[in-house]
């Protein structure tokens, strides 16, 4: 059956319009299916994605990159061309994941890599020849005349050091140039024809705002053939740091200090309580220019920043509940693999060839695959934020420690504890009734397969959580009341 679309509808390029994620009305969150195949990415939209409230699927760059021995997952953040062909699949198995993805109200963003090509030489996933010695690329084709002059980042001040130099030795592309600018608008727009959403941009930092506006500018609407309203706008959501607000003016911004934060309270460094001014108090920037994240591809290997990720398991499903509870941004999900070296790509066969996941009957994965999303306690504040769409936080409780609790309207309800025992009466703001916590269990078949809270006239509850316990985290919500 078809369902409504809400989205912000542009009647001109407004930059403004670049923020919005075009998800279905009963829809939220990202989740970033890093490294999977397009074909799984369509099967998981239609078995799993849209039956637990998901809104979006985040995929890995999807033009051909290099090479690299050992197929290190970083290889596709080294493009050699425009062509859609990669470990994930070609153009054809490209479109019919988004066509199949759309049908069931799930988008698709890409991981667009435009700042840079390869930074080695070799050949890539298509065949293309890359020749980053001698700045050649001849597939797109690139030339010496398409690049940055090869600098030394100590060299420049802070801005034509980021914008204008090598990130790590790859090869920087002068988005300043109208050549290159027409080849990066074509690449992009060829993913719209194809029925992507919208664009996480790799890298945005390094380029100069000034160029991006100018790229932007000439993206074309999204499909209307895909489902997608007329008019609509690409979203648009940048990778920049907490100090290049600038580029907020453009689009969204993916925030790095939430998940930095966050997983610094909730490894006990910070206190919870601390969390009643969740927000731009805390130096965020404001949640409707916001991509809010506990971890992604990259922090989760980087050991200075040490964010919470699935190996910390307990600790990370409560950062991520509070993620998923709270109104702030528009929110996304790491969906990992296991990996023990920070340079290990994904599950493959002996051919380089990735595995797809496979799936215990509790919905977790196998073959070497994490998927937080499948975790019940992830997937079910999914859910819960869903349901309580378009209300505010309310009746904030804490112990002035380690315990909080707040309602989200008269919608839904959520404490946690990350030290010491709770076990007291706390306002819930819901209806008198019995309902099913739906981090231990959830409403199945009119009972609840975990712990239950009953709600009093008045919307009190005695809430009973432990330190303990498998999980620091309780929540209900309207529809998970039993009767």
């Amino acid at each position: 059956m078809l369902k409504t679309v809400f989205l912000t509808i542009c009647l001109l390029p407004l930059l403004a319009c670049y923020k919005s994620s075009h998800f279905w009305k009963d829809r939220n969150t990202i989740v970033h299916l890093f490294e999977w195949k397009w074909s799984d990415i369509a099967s998981e939209c239609e078995n799993f994605l849209q039956h637990k409230g998901y809104g979006g699927v985040q995929i890995s760059p999807p033009n051909e990159n290099l090479i690299i021995d050992g197929r290190p997952w970083w290889e596709r953040y080294q493009p050699v061309s425009y062509l859609l062909i990669t470990r994930s699949g070609n153009k054809t198995s490209f479109e019919d994941m988004t066509k199949r993805c759309n049908a069931v109200g799930i988008r698709i963003y890409v991981d667009a890599v435009i700042n840079h090509m390869s930074g080695r030489d070799g050949v890539g996933t298509g065949g293309s020849v890359g020749n980053a010695s001698h700045l050649f690329f001849p597939s797109v084709p690139y030339g010496p005349g398409d690049f940055n002059k090869k600098c030394s980042i100590n060299d420049h001040d802070e801005h034509v050091r980021d914008r204008n130099c090598e990130l790590m030795g790859l090869k920087d592309l002068d988005q300043g140039k109208e050549y290159v600018r027409q080849k990066l608008v074509e690449f992009m727009n060829s993913l719209i024809a194809l029925g992507v959403a919208g664009f996480r941009v790799d890298a945005a930092r390094h380029m100069w705002p000034s160029d991006l506006k100018n790229i932007y500018s000439r993206l074309k609407n999204l499909e209307t053939k895909h489902g997608f309203p007329e008019n609509s706008r690409p979203f648009i959501y940048q990778e920049v740091s907490n100090m290049d607000r600038e580029y907020s003016s453009l689009g969204a911004l993916v925030e790095f200090n939430y998940g930095k934060s966050l997983s610094n309270v909730f490894r006990g460094n910070d206190k919870l309580k601390w969390l009643v001014n969740w927000g731009p108090q805390w130096g965020l920037i404001d949640g409707l220019d916001a991509v809010a994240f506990v971890d992604n591809h990259d922090t989760q290997r980087d050991t200075h920043t040490n964010p919470l990720t699935y190996k910390d398991a307990k600790r990370y499903k409560m950062a991520v509940a509070f993620m998923l509870a709270h109104p702030y941004g528009t929110t996304r999900i790491m969906s990992s693999y296991k990996f023990a070296d920070s340079g290990q790509g994904p599950p493959a066969d002996n051919a380089g060839n990735i595995l797809s996941p496979g799936f215990n009957k509790d919905d977790t994965c196998t073959n070497g695959w994490i998927c937080e999303h499948r975790w019940r306690e992830i997937y079910n504040m999914v859910q819960f934020r869903n349901v309580v769409a378009g209300t505010g936080v309310a009746n904030w409780w804490s112990n002035e420690d380690q315990q909080i609790a707040f309602c989200r309207g008269d919608k839904g309800f959520i404490a946690f504890t990350n030290w010491g025992d709770v076990g007291r009466d706390l306002q819930t703001c819901l209806r008198k009734g019995i309902y099913c916590d739906v981090i231990s269990g959830g409403l199945v078949g009119g009972n609840c397969t975990g712990k239950s809270v009953t709600v009093r006239s008045g919307g009190t509850a005695f809430i009973q959580l432990g330190a303990l316990e498998f999980n620091g985290v309780l929540a209900i919500h309207a529809k998970s009341k039993k009767d």
